[in-house]
């Protein structure tokens, strides 16, 4: 099996439907493992790969939907909810929290697949995304204390003199760290520049126009 193969964690204390969700998930050519409980599931060590959370409302030691919102700050995969006790607060409230879908008991093999699909689908597009995130921290990182300074004048907009102006620096240094700022962030250009800032929620204080109108 290698790393880019999907797996779906089944959750539920039924143990039935544990099996025969992992039987047809199986026959379908996908990897599943079922636990019947929450604690079983957080306490197994998963693996690092795209990934489905099939999750049932009613658990023996904790609710789904507050399970739902225990690991919503954790690096979970996204979650289907099963359900055979289902409500429209319920329904509401899961898809509200994240979940991709909100299936009653009993629901068609083509509504979970579909489902399962959607999750996994959207679990890829998200690793992909917090491993860039990942590398632009990385790259972050290797900025000097001046340097993190400059980041966000220049991502601003500002002009080299009024940023360096704000620094109580020469237009020269300025130049020269914006230009190290530049290639350690991998920067192709300042649109480039000012996207990494955005995605790294470095505030941005400054403007250009208002630099220009104190003027």
């Amino acid at each position: 099996m290698t790393a880019e193969e999907p797996i779906v964690f089944i959750v539920d204390d039924d143990h039935r439907i544990r099996e025969a969700l992992c039987e047809l998930l199986m026959s379908l050519g996908l990897r599943a493992l079922g636990f019947g409980s929450a604690a079983e599931y957080i306490a197994f060590s998963r693996p690092d790969q795209p990934a489905c959370l099939v999750l049932d409302v009613r658990l023996p030691d904790i609710n789904g939907l507050e399970f739902q919102e225990q690991i919503a700050d954790g690096d979970h995969p996204p979650i289907v909810f099963i359900t055979g006790h289902g409500d429209i607060p319920s329904s509401v409230r899961a898809i509200k929290g994240g979940a991709v879908d909100f299936l009653a008991k009993p629901f068609s093999e083509s509504e979970l697949i579909e489902a399962i699909n959607a999750a996994v689908g959207q679990d890829r597009v998200s690793r992909v995304e917090r491993a860039e995130l990942a590398k632009l921290h990385q790259r972050l990182s290797c900025l000097t204390p001046r340097e993190r300074e400059v980041l966000p004048l220049v991502a601003s907009g500002l002009l080299n003199k009024q940023a360096a102006a704000e620094l109580g620096i020469s237009e020269v240094t300025l130049q020269i760290h914006r230009g190290r700022i530049m290639q350690k962030m991998e920067a192709a250009s300042l649109a480039d520049l000012v996207r990494i800032a955005e995605k790294l929620e470095i505030p941005i204080t400054h403007s250009r126009h208002a630099g220009m109108a104190s003027k």
